[in-house]
């Protein structure tokens, strides 16, 4: 009998985790195709992943806090809807092997139950409820830790070599991440900060760790006692004999210059790595008047990706000015033939049409610049913001150009309804080719917007209001005061890929599209 796999989902081009925050479905639970089963969390993104297939859940490989790569099995589906016996309560205790205490034959003893979470512990037979996991742990003479504390020294392995490296306790590291659980920038900040030289015991130098005392002429030294590795470490590999020491320099003649230690180019390029990837904020003082308050999940993630987007793009914004008086016309025109659709056709809607049709002619618009390479990119995507009052979001609408007017506006509704409700699934925030931001709903003029990783450009919309402008008639040539509605559009570009009379035309075309919109859109 074939069981399905359920994966950890890729979150997005740069994500190459996920933590499990809560599984939503038991193990023996019947659950529907697209039915949400568990949520995740990374970097980008909270969401809910659905069910590959209609079944019941089999078996549970990822415990709840725990962190695992991008296409990790975190579970399996049996779409016949059986499950194993016995699958139930063996499934959490992959997550903490170490805690779980095997009965020999002939063993009176009771073994430890594993410390698993609430949500998917616990047969259909059991009597009494568990006891709480301190209670189990507690009791567990294997165990010497709470899952408090193992909680927040789970991290990536990524994380724990460069602790090992370091010469750091992850238990002293102030952990961000899902429950206070240690990321790679955490651990890289408590390095830096210089704490983790304060807090941990200087190793004694090489010389005396590895060299026996010299010998008496009477009496032989005896043999140094081999160091065990702890039971949770592997064993250390063997040590490299010393360098050879260099002979000493002739009477009279200067030493040789030692020779370096690394080679200056993977030193640089971890560099550059590290540029483009992690950040570190700068630190202030804070006066007796002040309140303090740590930044949640969504403020920290916007602050990293802004401050890694400027590093990336070379950000460079033109403003242009466009006539919504013929959009005006037509919305008033349509709006009781869209209604009765179900469809509510905003400004925004004939932006992202109008856009989504133009970038098939401006490919740098729509490229992004990978190392020494451009990328053309296939599709024409649209990242459209939404406000999350706090926090930003981008959903994406894929294969923007292959809709209508009225499907846009519908797409539009759905992503950003779903967005507030923290409903989107992990496909549809990432792919994004062009981002559209709109400020103006909320009365802003124009502004500023900072490009998104992976793109180079981005349309910010100020708001529509009405104003005085001055026309010419086409016939007669002379001018005349008007009202109309008028609104500023900034195009913020990445400079190294897009130059100025680039933005200057694609910024035309908009306008021009927009100013005389098609009526069969």
């Amino acid at each position: 009998m074939s069981r399905i796999e359920v994966p950890m989902p890729q979150m997005g081009e740069s994500i190459a985790e996920g933590t499990v925050s809560k599984w939503l479905k038991e193990v023996g639970d019947a659950v529907e195709r697209d039915e949400p089963i568990l949520e995740i969390s990374t970097d980008k993104v909270d969401a809910e992943i659905p069910s590959p297939s209609a079944g019941a859940l089999a078996e549970v490989l990822v415990a709840e806090g725990e962190t695992v790569e991008v296409g990790t099995v975190v579970a399996y589906i049996d779409p016949n809807g059986t499950v194993a016996a016995g699958a139930a309560a063996t499934a959490p205790a992959r997550s903490e092997p170490s805690a779980v205490r095997t009965p020999s034959p002939g063993d009176s003893s009771p073994p430890a139950a594993p410390p698993a979470p609430a949500s998917f512990s616990g047969a259909p037979a059991q009597v009494s409820p568990p006891p709480a996991p301190t209670d189990r742990e507690s009791e567990d003479p294997m165990c010497t830790t709470t899952s408090e504390e193992r909680l927040r020294t789970r991290s990536t392995p990524v994380v724990r070599r460069i602790a090992a490296e370091a010469g750091v306790d992850i238990s002293r590291v102030t952990g961000t991440g899902h429950q206070g659980r240690v990321t790679k920038q955490d651990i890289l900040s408590y390095i830096d900060s210089g704490r983790a030289a304060e807090r941990r015991t200087p190793a004694p130098p090489p010389a005396a760790a590895e060299r026996p005392p010299a010998p008496r002429p009477s009496t032989p030294a005896p043999a140094p006692a081999e160091r065990q590795p702890p039971p949770s470490q592997p064993a250390p590999a063997a040590a490299e004999p010393p360098p050879p020491t260099p002979a000493p320099a002739p009477a009279g003649q200067p030493p040789p210059p030692p020779a370096p230690s690394l080679p200056a180019a993977p030193a640089g390029r971890d560099l550059w790595q590290r540029y483009h990837r992690e950040v570190e904020h700068a630190v202030f003082p804070v006066r007796a008047e002040d309140r303090v308050e740590t930044m949640d999940k969504v403020r920290r993630l916007t602050a990293e990706h802004m401050i890694l987007a400027k590093r990336i793009h070379a950000h460079v914004h033109s403003i242009i000015e466009i006539d919504f008086t013929a959009v005006d016309r037509i919305r008033r025109e349509n709006r009781d033939r869209w209604s009765r659709r179900g469809a509510r056709v905003s400004y925004t809607a004939f932006v992202a049409w109008a856009c989504s049709r133009i970038l098939r002619d401006f490919a740098t618009v729509n490229g992004v610049i990978s190392g020494n390479n451009i990328i053309h990119r296939g599709a024409v995507n649209l990242g459209m913001a939404v406000d999350l009052n706090p926090g930003l979001i981008v959903p994406v609408i894929h294969d923007a150009d292959d809709l209508s007017l009225v499907g846009t506006a519908r797409k539009i509704v759905d992503l950003a309804t779903r967005a507030k409700a923290r409903q989107l699934s992990p496909a549809e925030i990432q792919g994004a080719t062009f981002t559209i931001t709109n400020p103006g709903v909320l009365g802003t003029m124009v502004g500023m917007p900072v490009i998104p990783k992976g793109t180079s450009a981005i349309l910010g919309t100020g708001s529509i209001e009405k104003r005085v402008v001055v026309l010419t008639d086409p016939e007669t040539g002379e001018d005349s005061m008007a009202i109309r509605k008028r609104a500023l559009f900034s195009l913020g570009y990445d400079h190294r890929l897009v130059d100025g009379a680039d933005s200057a035309r694609f910024l035309s075309a908009l306008r021009e599209l927009l100013e005389d919109f098609p009526e069969d859109a």
